[in-house]
């Protein structure tokens, strides 16, 4: 591994050997040197290698060939030296020559400008500034460690998000509860749905049909005025059309099969199973791209619990009470007699309970094989007949043809089974009854699938069961749940919007420039042998990495024609959302037929898809990217995030292929004990997995360090006048846009003992990038790091 970060890193031979390859190094000059230096240091050396003992003159080849030598040693020297230098010239004016960085003024840069400034500078304040904890629990809270919270499941400070986006740009933002760091990157999704808010609240290019159908929907959703006065009579009038129900004493008895077909094509609700689209991970491997429809068990409405010694499910006897309590208050809201709204719930919690004792966690399934299992409708058919699969499938898929030997994939036959035989039971028994709990729990599911369209009555009922299962998850504020929702039924409008925003040269750049840094950094691992270091690297070489746009629509003429047939009102949502469930089944319909991959907006994440590592649009959105910004800041953010993203994804068990994870692990660990003047304490050992944490991080800054200069000097070809903010050098900004870097919603962050900011000391411990000592002044004894 290098010892600093490298820039301008030329690619290394692997060797065969049968042995691990030496650590590579490779250091940058340090300031003091130049081509003259280097020269004579070298001759110094030479001559001083010269035995003292020697006397006798030495025949006069072999002074030729002594004078050839040292001729090629001083040219070798002279050139390294040159090179050497023209790094460091190169690097200085980046670095050293803050006077002379042009101050960048667009609009994108002073609002970046604005949140560096409510920020903690740390090189101005390096003592305080990097030594809290990110989310490992291995300093205890009077240890001196100062914590941001433990970062684990459960944890009260991580039950919401722990920053605020600022309002609008220029106003400051909430302050971290710390009182130093000032407002922090917030995570990636929470950046997503903030800019897909800004898009949807723009006026810009009001002709655009599809378009404005989706920011009307939009802000239907959040004329909660409207749904308020609305009230449950557009529920009602829905439930009549369908045919009435036993509870409001109306009901013409529809079929069974013939309602629950009506609420999978319209409604998109699926209350006796799940229904959607996916791939057979079995031919994944084979490279088969053909998707089948699976069915699942459903998103039960009763709270249930597994028992791990009967292998069953059952209803949590604690919540009972409340999710009973809930039921009645759904009815009484609806107009139900109170006389019998207790039969009613009292027979759909029955039923529901019932229902539970089939179903069984995803672990439990995995173990037992019963995911993916294989059968045509026909199979299906005889063995859970009490539902018409195939009248219901060819409902949800309208207008796709499906017959009987169409295969499906099924994740849990037995509750299938169950479930068929169930409702059998319970449509027989009540065959002649008025009640007709079947029918009622039907329509108690499609309430619930309303839910989100209905008045605020419904929706704290809804909360107040939540509160009481022990959720105190919010939910957000109204405007994101809302962006959910259009994101839902206008996927597409959003990913054309995106697509058309998205800075796709400058992306294609930083993808291109750290997965090529990353290939780099592989070379320099200590592999425990050379099969591995092959395997990982024909893999990695085999790669395309590209960003992932969808190809399916490329005009807006397209678009419209898409939506063409959807009539949003401003001032009805729960029928906007009624639209929308219908466009949610035309979404899962379309994955049925398409063979490729559509573009996932909501995506933050790079992935493998065959032997492309396709990056999504929405990595690359303000603050933590922006065209009008320097390198040195889009670098020291997004390519950090990237460069992690990229180890994370495609090394996830590198620790026990390489010796390097573990010593950089313990070396960067090191250095933080020493600063919290913890070292030789012996009780803040790491675990393999926060060793393996601590070097991703690591070696992420270091590769998107690595690759920055190439990607600056590069554009001082196009444009010599490459900008800055706030009058810092171009290395400074990029380890302080760095430092901005939230670690409170990182997925991993359970196995960070250490905040991320605190790799720029280790990273400026033995280095001549950073502009400033990070020592601590008020410290009486200071220390002489290693090198990582």
């Amino acid at each position: 591994m290098s010892e600093t970060p490298k820039e301008l890193e030329p690619q290394l031979s692997v060797q065969p050997s049968s042995q691990p390859e030496p650590e590579r190094r490779l250091q940058l000059p340090l300031p003091s040197q130049d081509p003259h230096d280097t020269r004579q240091h070298t001759q110094l050396q030479l001559s001083e290698s010269e035995p003292e003992h020697q006397h006798q003159a030495p025949p006069v080849w072999i002074n030729h060939r002594r004078g050839l030598l040292f001729l090629g040693f001083s040219v070798c020297a002279a050139i390294l030296g040159l090179i050497c230098y023209k790094h460091r010239h190169l690097l200085n004016r980046s670095n050293n020559q803050e006077g002379k960085v042009t101050p960048c003024l667009s609009p994108a840069c002073q609002w970046a400008s604005a949140q560096l400034s409510m920020s903690a500078d740390p090189f101005t304040q390096p003592c305080d500034y990097f030594l809290f904890t990110c989310g490992s629990d291995r300093l205890s809270a009077d240890s001196g460690g100062r914590q941001r919270g433990q970062g684990i499941p459960g944890h009260p400070q991580n039950q919401k998000e722990t920053a605020a986006w600022p309002k609008r740009r220029g106003q400051s933002g909430a302050r971290d509860d710390r009182g130093l760091r000032g407002e922090k990157i917030l995570d990636r999704r929470s950046v997503l749905l903030q800019y897909l808010r800004e898009m949807l609240e723009s006026n810009d290019r009001p002709g655009r049909a599809a378009v404005q159908k989706a920011k009307a929907f939009y802000h239907s959703c959040l004329d909660t005025k409207s749904i308020e006065t609305a009230g449950a009579e557009p529920f009602l009038t829905l439930v009549q059309n369908l045919g009435g129900w036993a509870v409001s004493g109306q009901w013409n008895r529809t079929d069974f099969n013939a309602t629950l077909s009506l609420l999978m094509r319209d409604y998109a609700t699926f209350p006796f199973f799940n229904l959607y689209v996916g791939k057979d991970p079995n031919e994944i491997a084979r490279g088969t791209t053909k998707r089948y429809i699976q069915i699942d068990q459903p998103d039960l409405l009763i709270p249930i619990e597994w028992n791990s010694k009967t292998l069953k499910s059952q209803a949590k006897t604690q919540t009972l009470l409340p999710f009973l309590a809930s039921c009645q208050r759904y009815l009484a809201l609806l107009g139900a007699p109170s006389s019998s709204s207790m039969i009613h719930v009292g027979t759909f919690i029955s039923l529901s309970s019932e229902l539970a004792v089939s179903a069984a966690p995803l672990h439990h399934r995995h173990t037992q094989g019963q995911l993916y299992q294989r059968m045509t409708i026909r199979e299906l058919q005889s063995k859970a007949p009490a539902i018409d699969w195939l009248a219901c499938l060819q409902a949800a898929f309208h207008p796709l043809l499906l017959i009987e030997d169409d295969q499906v994939l099924l994740h849990n036959s037995l509750y299938i089974v169950q479930m068929s035989h169930i409702i059998g039971k319970w449509l027989k028994r009540h065959e002649l009854s008025t009640s007709s709990p079947v029918h009622t729990y039907m329509l108690l599911n499609l309430l619930h699938t309303l839910m989100p369209a209905l008045d605020s009555r419904f929706t704290e009922t809804e909360k107040n069961l939540s509160l009481a299962l022990g959720n105190t998850d919010e939910g957000g504020p109204r405007w994101k749940r809302c962006v959910l929702e259009t994101e839902r039924g206008f996927d597409s409008v959003l990913t054309h919007l995106l697509r058309e925003r998205t800075a796709h040269r400058e992306a294609e750049e930083i993808i291109q420039n750290i997965f090529s840094s990353f290939k780099s950094k592989l070379r320099e691992l200590k592999w425990t042998d050379q099969k591995s270091f092959r395997f990982v690297m024909r893999k990695v070489q085999s790669l395309i990495p590209r960003l992932w746009t969808t190809r399916e629509i490329s005009s807006e003429a397209e678009i419209d024609q898409l939506f063409s047939k959807v009539t949003v009102g401003t001032h009805g949502f729960f029928s906007n959302y009624v639209q929308l469930l219908s466009l949610w089944q035309k979404r899962r319909r379309r994955l049925l037929t398409e063979q490729d991959e559509a573009a996932d907006i909501l995506s933050v994440t790079p992935f493998l898809l065959g032997d492309e590592l396709l990056f999504p649009m929405g990595m690359f959105l303000p603050p933590l990217f922006h065209p009008n910004y320097p390198r040195a800041m889009n670098y020291g953010v997004l390519g950090f995030l990237t460069a992690k993203d990229i180890l994370h994804l495609l090394l996830p068990d590198i620790y026990s292929q390489s010796e390097t994870v573990h010593d950089v692990g313990e070396c960067v660990w090191d250095h933080y004990l020493t600063a919290t003047e913890k070292a030789g304490r012996g009780a803040f050992s790491l675990s393999a997995a926060q060793q393996q944490e601590v070097w991703v991080q690591y070696s992420a800054l270091q590769i998107a360090l690595q690759c920055f200069p190439q990607a600056y000097h590069q554009s001082l070809k196009n444009d010599p006048e490459d900008t800055s903010i706030s009058g810092l050098s171009h290395t400074r900004l990029f380890l302080t846009s760095f430092s901005q870097v939230n670690c409170d919603s990182d997925p991993y962050r359970e196995f960070m003992p250490l905040e991320p900011s605190f790799l720029i000391t280790v990273i400026c411990a033995n280095s001549d990038l950073c502009p400033t000592s990070l020592q601590c002044a008020n410290k009486t004894q200071q220390h002489s790091f290693q090198t990582c």
